[in-house]
This record gives structure tokens, C-alpha cells and sequence, in this order.
């Protein structure tokens, strides 16, 4: 168990309605709100990376839900900013 899933094991997971999202689109975890690209799945969880980059988390299914236009929005820019610190 990975310090990230160590932490959020007392969470309790908010029922979300379960969405089919593909590799690449962005979701957020309605458990804690932390947006994310959806980089695949491994098992039962689906797994999320930050805008920009950073380490992935495992989020189960049902806490997962679509990010909206907004938040889409502000991820985008997010990795834009991020490309533009690279060498």
C-alpha cells in the first residue's frame, strides 16, 4: 500500500455514479476533489496523474466522475504552464 492509499483508506468513497472514461480524458476524485488525467487502470482502481505531471493515484471506480468544462479548462493550462518550465 503506497503512502497515498495509506492516507485515504478511512475515507469514506462518495457514490458517484460510475462513468466509462478513456486514457487521457480528465476525472476527478470525488473523494478528496484532486483533479487528474486518466492514465489507465490497474486492478479495480482507476489511475489518475495531476495536470502537468507528478505521481499517479489509485482512485476506485465509483469516486471518479468527469471533470467539467471548467475543470478541464483549468488543467489544460496547468500543463501549458508546466511545458513551458521544461528546458
Amino acid at each position: 500500500m503506497s503512502d497515498d492509499d495509506a492516507c485515504c483508506a478511512d475515507r469514506e468513497e462518495p457514490e458517484v455514479p460510475e462513468v466509462d472514461l478513456v486514457v487521457g480524458a480528465f476525472a476527478v476524485d470525488a473523494r478528496d476533489g484532486r483533479l487528474g488525467r486518466v492514465m489507465g487502470s490497474e486492478g479495480p482502481y482507476i489511475q489518475l496523474r495531476p495536470p502537468g505531471g507528478g505521481k499517479e493515484w489509485d482512485c476506485p471506480p465509483r469516486a471518479v466522475r468527469a471533470a467539467d468544462r471548467k475543470e478541464v479548462l483549468r488543467a489544460k493550462v496547468r500543463e501549458v504552464n508546466w511545458e513551458g518550465r521544461l528546458p
